[in-house]
């Protein structure tokens, strides 16, 4: 063979290598765990317990107590006291967007400013104002990020995910996403563990403050075990307690919620980064479905279309694609940039099948020279 045809032939087997082996992912991920805590706050999470609220006797029953645990003289300080997981670990090796006093910026693109139309834009990339506008227990009509993982020959049984309200098997659309969710009062199912079976029974035996709502400490406890027995790719985590507490006008419990529910992040993120399948691989996205008010002061306790900043959220990231940026400055992201993020790190395009879905953040993502 004379040497235009071996230069020939090598570019023939170049193309067809090309043409059959799949594209290697350009991500470190190979799991991600998007976890939301509800209705808490950018204030509380950038600036600690509110100096207006924390002494308040309408809203706090022991405020010697609780100014103990939590009230420094700095917002640094108090965050810190507040959330130490955050504010230790996330803001060395991660990020953190959402601080208005920094000006960094991240707001809901639907405009009802309440829990499904949050969740739906955060788990379906975009906002639905129009089907969306209540917090009726109904079928999402849009396809989900968990069900689109789900239906995929790379993560089909590989997905998990639990909610402490009832109403996430609608917003999830358990159908569709052909997907088992652990939320509200439901139990483990399955070849269960011994903690699963304690947890089942337990669950009966301790009342929750609220009818759709259960205790976060058995939506963690529930997810803690199918994480270590099963070990899936997407895991996906709704806290509730700090919205409902907050509804309640009980500035006490939700802050030591918020700062039991960082305590439960910690202990996530510590398994993951002990265990073989997820350490250095694992990606977490942190954030929450609304906001809530601030000025008159009354409506720290709530939300919706009428209430000024309710659509102002946060969001943090940590994991091996992301770079440890630290609390941010500038920028502006929108809710509906989680539903592509998660799933680009995973190596999917969520958007292919819906452009108007939004796009990946792109902070989030490592800079890499292309070959």
């Amino acid at each position: 063979m004379n040497f235009i045809a071996k230069i020939k032939s090598v570019a023939v087997l170049a193309l067809l290598v090309g043409l059959t082996v799949p594209a290697m992912s350009q991500t470190k991920t190979e799991n991600v765990f998007l976890i939301t805590l509800d209705g808490l706050r950018w204030q509380e999470l950038y600036t600690g317990a509110d100096p207006q609220l924390i002494g308040h006797k309408e809203y706090v029953d022991h405020p010697e107590e609780l100014k103990k645990a939590f009230w420094r003289d700095s917002p640094e300080a108090r965050r810190r006291a507040l959330m130490p997981f955050f504010w230790s670990t996330l803001k060395a090796e991660g990020q953190l967007h959402g601080n208005r006093l920094k000006g960094s910026k991240t707001d809901c693109t639907n405009n009802m400013w309440f829990s499904y139309p949050g969740y739906n834009e955060i788990l379906s990339g975009k906002a639905d104002d129009i089907r969306i506008h209540s917090n009726d227990k109904f079928d999402n009509p849009n396809p989900t990020l968990i069900g689109f993982v789900n239906k995929t020959s790379e993560y089909k049984g590989k997905v998990a995910a639990f909610g402490s309200w009832d109403v996430f098997p609608f917003i999830i659309n358990e159908k569709a996403s052909d997907l088992y969710v652990n939320a509200g009062f439901r139990k483990a199912k399955g070849d269960l563990t011994q903690k699963e079976r304690f947890l089942n029974e337990l669950q009966d035996q301790v009342p929750s403050p609220w009818g759709s709502v259960r205790l976060d400490a058995f939506t963690h406890g529930y997810a803690m075990e199918t994480i270590k027995k099963e070990t899936p790719n997407l895991v996906y985590i709704a806290y509730g307690e700090t919205d409902d507490f907050a509804h309640d006008g009980d500035y006490e419990a939700y802050l030591k919620s918020a700062h039991r529910t960082d305590a439960f992040i910690k202990e996530l993120w510590d398994f993951v980064q002990n265990h073989p399948k997820y350490k250095n691989k694992t990606t977490f996205i942190i954030t929450t479905d609304h906001g809530r008010g601030t000025q008159p002061l009354e409506t720290w306790r709530h939300h919706g279309k009428h209430i000024d900043g309710a659509g102002q959220i946060w969001f943090a990231a940590i994991g091996p694609d992301t770079p440890a940026l630290g609390e941010v400055s500038g920028g502006q992201y929108y809710q509906n940039q989680m539903a592509q993020t998660v799933a680009k790190l995973l190596g999917l395009d969520f958007r292919a099948t819906d452009k108007e879905i939004g796009k990946k953040i792109d902070p989030i993502f490592k800079k890499r020279t292309k070959l």
